[in-house]
């Protein structure tokens, strides 16, 4: 196989995604690959991708890699880590029989991972996944004993300006399948009109729809300056000792935010922020739900989610996997119905004219001297 390109590096997927061009080769640093770090690939639609850490591990399934190959898009990787930072950023770089070169220069050598690798290291996940399902387990118990101001009323909610009480509030996050859930929903949002909150990239996704979002909250490592400045009113997650991120780069803005000192994820402080300001509905869309979820997050225990969402509890619909649970498809006999629904009318009209009631009146005769009646 030969492949030549544009290189294009990273070593945080997600900002590389924003950079990326039809036909470029992506250099990244991502071990066990995740599927939305996978998905973003793919719609960029890269020639291949170079990674100088395992792709899969085996440590768990991680799904980026099958996701990658079904897309027939070649994964490469390096095993000297250095390589990284030898290829510079732009460089036209050929790949060819387990070479990389640049121009006449040999880069390094990188091994193909086809569809029987990938697939024997996934049953290494599968395999490995009740032990990490213990350490899970622990972990999110250890925290959540720590964490249990989030249910015990201990974490201060703090005051903001858009009204929530009574209202439906649509919680997004770029999680797994966020586009097709959020396509799903088009016209729950279209006839309610909730409040909307994007968590982090979560207020770009409402943004590419078309909506414009209430609140966008979170670290702001993963939203855009547009979208900050577009938003009605932006909530800063601080650590719970108040140390903030994010508040620099908002505040740079000319935007003078709210900050939210919690622990835990920003997703489920957005979720404990609407239910504090007496939500009457949450729905969540592309939320982390599961273990898998969130070891591709790269979190070992999820207890400030399962605290959240002990206390939010009958208020809250996940509309992950609406898209699987409702498909609207036109049917052969709805399309025959609404046909000879719409002929009957005209058929009768029809009938009513007076030059057709003389023509059938001809037609009738012409019948009965045929047949002697």
């Amino acid at each position: 196989m030969f492949i030549k390109g544009v290189v294009k590096k990273d070593k945080v997927t997600k900002n590389l995604t924003k950079r990326l061009k039809l036909g470029d080769i992506a250099l990244i640093a991502h071990k066990d690959l995740d599927e939305i770090a996978a998905t973003s690939l793919v719609e960029k639609k890269v020639k291949a991708i170079i990674n100088t850490e395992p792709t899969i591990s085996g440590k768990y399934p991680n799904q980026g890699p099958i996701i990658l190959l079904e897309s027939g898009i070649p994964i490469y990787e390096v095993s000297d880590s250095e390589i990284f930072h030898h290829i510079e950023e732009g460089e036209v770089i050929e790949i060819e029989n387990g070479k990389m070169f640049c121009g006449d220069e040999v880069l390094g050598s990188c091994q193909l991972l086809d569809k029987e690798k990938i697939e024997n290291l996934l049953n290494k996940g599968y395999e490995n996944l009740e032990r990490e399902l213990d350490k899970f387990i622990e972990n999110t118990l250890e925290y959540a004993k720590k964490e249990k101001g989030l249910v015990t009323g201990k974490v201060d909610v703090p005051n903001i300006k858009t009204k929530i009480k009574g209202k439906h509030v649509l919680v997004v996050v770029r999680g797994k399948g966020f586009k097709r859930d959020l396509a799903a929903i088009q016209s729950y949002i279209s006839e309610v009109d909730p409040i909307m909150i994007g968590v982090d990239g979560g207020g770009d996704a409402l943004l590419e729809i078309g909506y414009t979002p209430d609140i966008v909250i979170g670290d702001m490592d993963s939203v855009s300056d547009k979208c900050l400045k577009a938003t009605k009113e932006i909530v800063v997650h601080a650590y719970p000792n108040g140390e903030a991120p994010g508040l620099d780069r908002v505040k740079s803005l000319g935007i003078e935010p709210v900050v939210f000192p919690a622990p835990g994820t920003s997703e489920d402080i957005a979720l404990l922020l609407a239910f504090s300001n007496n939500a009457d509905l949450i729905v969540a869309v592309g939320t982390h739900s599961n273990m898998i979820d969130f070891l591709e997050k790269g979190r070992k225990g999820m207890a400030s989610t399962f605290l959240v969402r002990l206390k939010v509890g009958s208020k809250l619909i996940d509309a992950k996997g609406v898209n699987q649970l409702y498909k609207a498809h036109f049917k052969l006999k709805y399309v025959l119905g609404l046909c000879l629904a719409a002929l009957i009318p005209i058929l009768v009209i029809t009938l009513m004219y007076p030059p057709m009631q003389e023509f059938l009146k001809l037609i009738k005769i012409r019948l009965r001297i045929m047949f002697g009646l």
